[in-house]
C-alpha cells in the first residue's frame, strides 16, 4: 500500500490543479493546426474591460512583430491611395460629369475603392481579383482535382490554388479594362484614343489591378485581416468627406428643403439597424461542446476538460456581400457597354434588360439572394466539418454524445447548416435595406451609402477580430 506523505497533495487535488496547464497545453497544440476563426476556446469566466482592451493595445506597441504587421498595412494602404491619384493618360482633362448618378457605375466605384471615379490606372480595383476568385471557388465544387488541391494539401494546395486564381485575374482583367475603357469613350470622359494609345491604356489598367492584387496578398500575408476587403475599406473611408459634402450640398446648403427631412430621419435609423444588425451577426455564435478523454501518462493525468468549439452565425464574414455586389454590377455593366451597339436587334434587346435590372425592387431581391447564396458556399469552403472532426479526434477531444469521426463530422456540419440559414437570411435582409430605404425615399445616394457602412462595419469588426486573435496568441 502506497503512503503519502503528511504534505503531499491528494491525486484529486494535484489533479485539480494541474488542470490549467493541461488545458492550455493541448488547446494550444490543436489551435496551433486551425485557422484563428475555428480554433476552440475555453470557458472564461471574466468578461472583457476597457483595461483588458488597454492592454492588447499597448501590446501592439510593445511587440515588434505585431507592431511591424500593423505599420505595414497602413503603409500599404498609402501606396493604394496614391496610386488611385494618378489618372491614365487617356484621362488628362476629362470631366465625369453625372456620369456616376448611375447606381451600377456607383456601385462599381466602390468595389475599385474609388479608383473609377478618378479614372486612376487602379480604376478596376480588385474587381478582376474578386471574379476570378469566385469562379476559383465555384470550381472547387466540380472538380474533385481543384478540392483535392484546396483542402487536403495544406499550405502548399492553398498558395497552389492562389496561383490559379492570379492567373486567371489578367485575362478577366484585360476583358473588363477593355469594355471600361469603351464604355467610357462612348461617354465622351475619355477621347481621341488611336489604337496604340488604346492597348496602351489597357495594358496600364491591367497592371494597376495587378499591383492591387499583389499589395492585397501581401498584406494578408505579413499584415492583419483580409487585405482585399482593406483595399475596399480604404477607398470608402477615403471616398467619405467627399459624399458628405456633395450631399450636404445638395439637400441641406444653402437652402434646406424640410420635405426631405422623414428620409434623412429614416437613413439614419436604417444606419443604426445596419450597425446594430452587423455587430450582433458578427458576434453571435452557436458554441458546441468539447470533452478531451482523460489519459494517464506515469503520475500525471491529462484531459477530462470541457471547451467548445464556437461556431459563427456569420461564419462568412463580410466577403459573400463584396462576392454579391461583383455579380450584381457585372449584368448592368455589360448592359450600359452593348445598349449603345450599332446592331438594332442587339442594342434593343439589352435596353430591354436594362430596364428590367434597373427595377428597384427586381434589384434588391437579386440581391439578397446573392449575398443568401454566398454565405452558404463562403462558409462550405472555409469551415470544412470533416477536417474539423479529424483534428479533435486527433487531439483526443470529443463531442459528449456523439462518436468521433464521421457522426462528428455530420454533427458539426448540421449545427453549421441552421446556424449559417440564420446568418444568410439576417445578412441578406441587411444588405438589401439600403436599397429599399432608397425606392422609399427616392434618393439614391441612400443605396450607395449603405453599402458602404455595410462593408466598413463588417470590415472593422473582422479587423478586431483579428487583431485579437494575434495579441491573444502572443498572450499564450
Amino acid at each position: 500500500m502506497v503512503r503519502l506523505r503528511k504534505n503531499s497533495l491528494s491525486p484529486a487535488v494535484w489533479f485539480q490543479r494541474s488542470r490549467g496547464r493541461n488545458l492550455k497545453k493541448r488547446v494550444g497544440e490543436l489551435n496551433n493546426k486551425c485557422s484563428p476563426e475555428n480554433r476552440i476556446r475555453t470557458h472564461d469566466k471574466h468578461k472583457t474591460t476597457v483595461n483588458d482592451i488597454w492592454q492588447k493595445i499597448k501590446l501592439i506597441g510593445k511587440d515588434a512583430g505585431l507592431r511591424k504587421r500593423v505599420l505595414f498595412v497602413l503603409a500599404s494602404l498609402v501606396v493604394f491611395r496614391l496610386l488611385a491619384n494618378i489618372p491614365i493618360p487617356a484621362a488628362a482633362g476629362s470631366n465625369l460629369g453625372n456620369l456616376f448618378s448611375n447606381q451600377a457605375l456607383g456601385f462599381f466605384n466602390l468595389l475599385t475603392g474609388g479608383g473609377l471615379s478618378a479614372v486612376s490606372i487602379v480604376m478596376l480595383g480588385v474587381g478582376p481579383y474578386i471574379t476570378a476568385s469566385i469562379i476559383m471557388q465555384l470550381l472547387t465544387m466540380m472538380s474533385e482535382r481543384l478540392k483535392a488541391i484546396y483542402h487536403e494539401e495544406g499550405e502548399a494546395g492553398r498558395r497552389k490554388f492562389n496561383r490559379y486564381s492570379r492567373l486567371l485575374t489578367v485575362p478577366l482583367a484585360v476583358f473588363q479594362g477593355y469594355g471600361l475603357l469603351v464604355f467610357l469613350e462612348r461617354q465622351g470622359v475619355i477621347t481621341g484614343l488611336s489604337g496604340f494609345d488604346f492597348l496602351l491604356n489597357i495594358a496600364i489598367v491591367v497592371s494597376g489591378s495587378v499591383l492591387l492584387m499583389w499589395i492585397g496578398e501581401l498584406m494578408s500575408e505579413f499584415g492583419i485581416g483580409n487585405g482585399v476587403s482593406l483595399i475596399i475599406f480604404a477607398g470608402i473611408v477615403a471616398s467619405l468627406p467627399s459624399v458628405v459634402v456633395q450631399f450636404v450640398f445638395t439637400y441641406i446648403y444653402p437652402e434646406f428643403d424640410p420635405s426631405i427631412l422623414p428620409a434623412l430621419l429614416a437613413f439614419f435609423a436604417a444606419a443604426i439597424v445596419i450597425i446594430a444588425g452587423v455587430v450582433i451577426v458578427t458576434e453571435a455564435e452557436r458554441p458546441i461542446p468539447i470533452t478531451y478523454a482523460k489519459r494517464v501518462r506515469g503520475m500525471k493525468v491529462y484531459g477530462g476538460i470541457s471547451t467548445y468549439l464556437p461556431i459563427r452565425v456569420n461564419q462568412a464574414g463580410v466577403i459573400p456581400i463584396i462576392f454579391a455586389l461583383s455579380i450584381l454590377i457585372f449584368p448592368q455593366v455589360l448592359v450600359n457597354f452593348l445598349s449603345g451597339s450599332a446592331n438594332e436587334i442587339v442594342s434593343g434587346i439589352f435596353s430591354v434588360v436594362g430596364t428590367v435590372l434597373n427595377n428597384v425592387w427586381f434589384r434588391s431581391i437579386f440581391y439578397f439572394i446573392l449575398v443568401f447564396l454566398f454565405t452558404y458556399f463562403y462558409t462550405a469552403v472555409t469551415f470544412d466539418p470533416e477536417a474539423i472532426a479529424e483534428n479533435l479526434q486527433k487531439g483526443g477531444a470529443f463531442i459528449p454524445g456523439v462518436r468521433p469521426g464521421k457522426s462528428t463530422s455530420e454533427y458539426i456540419a448540421k449545427i453549421l447548416g441552421r446556424v449559417t440559414f440564420v446568418g444568410a437570411l439576417f445578412l441578406g435582409t441587411i444588405a438589401v435595406l439600403p436599397l429599399v430605404m432608397q425606392s422609399l425615399t427616392d434618393i439614391q445616394s441612400f443605396a450607395i451609402g449603405g453599402t458602404a457602412l455595410l462593408i466598413v462595419v463588417s470590415v472593422v469588426l473582422d479587423l478586431v477580430k483579428k487583431i485579437d486573435a494575434q495579441v491573444s496568441m502572443r498572450e499564450y
